[in-house]
């Protein structure tokens, strides 16, 4: 099982243009793994894309992805 870090980032010139990304985590970490690693990781990612803002964030199961589509 998968579990992803689900994110939405907007511009920060122009907030409405939001949009929804990704990271997937190891392998069989777990959702609580997930949770503590998240705002390291955004915090990271955050500082290579300076033009976004992190708006949201969540952990799940990347099979809840297949389900919704």
């Amino acid at each position: 099982m998968m579990i992803e870090l689900l994110f939405v980032v907007c511009l920060k010139t122009m907030p409405t243009a939001c949009e929804e990304r990704s990271l997937l985590s190891l392998e069989d970490s777990g959702l609580m793994t997930c949770m503590m690693q998240a705002q390291p990781q955004l915090a990271e990612w955050s500082a290579s894309h300076p033009d976004h803002r992190v708006v949201r964030w969540s952990c799940r199961n990347s099979s809840e992805r297949e389900i919704r589509a």
